[in-house]
């Protein structure tokens, strides 16, 4: 093993339980609309007052893990202002590593391949190994500047690349073994690459020899178990905690939150409004849709910001 990955081993937060006023903060994934709606939540709950990203446990996954480490080096008003800001152009065609696989029809093509791989599997340690192969033939026939041109897209999406001091958790797959990965500012990797891989979704990404993929496919979208422990567990889960694989192999959302509260941790849930749900799923890798997704986070975050506020506080 390649000693300057000797900790990316994964890790869980149970030492915590010493701590009992301990918060987490869990970002889900769900496309470049989720990473908007996310920001725009929680901006909406810090213009109200209530500043979550103060969590001394921060929680990303794919588009979630992009928007930690974003906070991480922003406030949110700044990065909601920056959505709102943005000169965005609807996808037409490739152009780049991976624009032609987030166009509307590739992702369409994406869920149809996706739910065959689930069909297949028996549980989800079978469906990592089975994601995992398709992503390492897939890297195997992108261009050799994929990866150069996909680390530079995530790095022009951060603030800062430096990990911050409170604690952050990056989930990642690794695509070879199927094993589960969870990266934090002690792996030994850049924050970029850590939140490059939990956003591979397509080819896998590799760091120091490494290959991995997102981190969506560790459980699911949230990986809300990682903050057992914790106290306080606030997540946002731009897919509402919806998933493809069966309710039987024990990895939705609903069976990690019932999990925490039996361990004792108090859990709040914000998922879209109904009105705002057609900003994700298939249309979640559209770029024109972000700033209404940020727009409906923000609503919601100033609209559940008494309710937040008495349970974080």
């Amino acid at each position: 093993m390649n000693p300057s990955l000797r900790h990316h081993a994964e890790t869980t937060v149970d030492d915590v339980s010493e701590r009992p006023t301990r918060t987490a903060l869990v970002l889900g994934g769900g496309g470049s609309t989720g990473n908007a709606w996310l920001i725009g939540v929680v901006a909406g709950l810090f213009d109200a007052g209530i500043d979550v990203t103060d969590a001394d446990l921060t929680i990303g996954t794919s588009a979630g893990s992009t928007a930690a480490a974003q906070f991480a080096g922003a406030t949110p008003t700044e990065l909601l202002a920056a959505v709102l800001a943005a000169d965005v152009q609807p996808l037409t065609g490739p152009s780049g590593p991976d624009r032609g696989r987030n166009a509307a029809g590739s992702v369409a093509d994406h869920l149809e391949r996706l739910r065959a791989l689930i069909a297949s599997a028996v549980d989800q340690a079978d469906l990592r190994r089975r994601v995992g192969a398709r992503a390492l033939e897939l890297e195997a026939a992108s261009p050799e500047t994929r990866q150069a041109q996909w680390r530079a897209t995530v790095a022009s999406r951060l603030p800062s690349p430096e990990w911050p001091g409170r604690r952050i958790l990056i989930t990642a797959v690794d695509a070879e073994t199927g094993a589960p990965i969870v990266f934090d500012r002690d792996s030994g990797i850049d924050l970029v690459d850590a939140v490059a891989a939990s956003c591979s979704s397509g080819a896998a990404y590799r760091v120091d020899g490494h290959a991995y993929i997102d981190g969506g496919f560790r459980s699911n979208a949230e990986n809300a178990d990682l903050a057992s422990g914790c106290a306080r567990v606030l997540v946002l889960s731009p897919f509402g905690g919806r998933s493809l694989v069966p309710a039987s192999w024990g990895t939705h959302l609903a069976t990690q939150l019932d999990e925490l509260r039996a361990r004792g941790s108090g859990v709040e849930t914000i998922v879209p409004d109904r009105a705002a749900e057609h900003l994700f799923g298939a249309n979640g890798m559209d770029p024109t849709l972000r700033p209404p997704a940020a727009r409906a986070g923000y609503d919601q975050g100033r609209a559940l910001a008494d309710r937040v506020a008495e349970f974080w506080r």
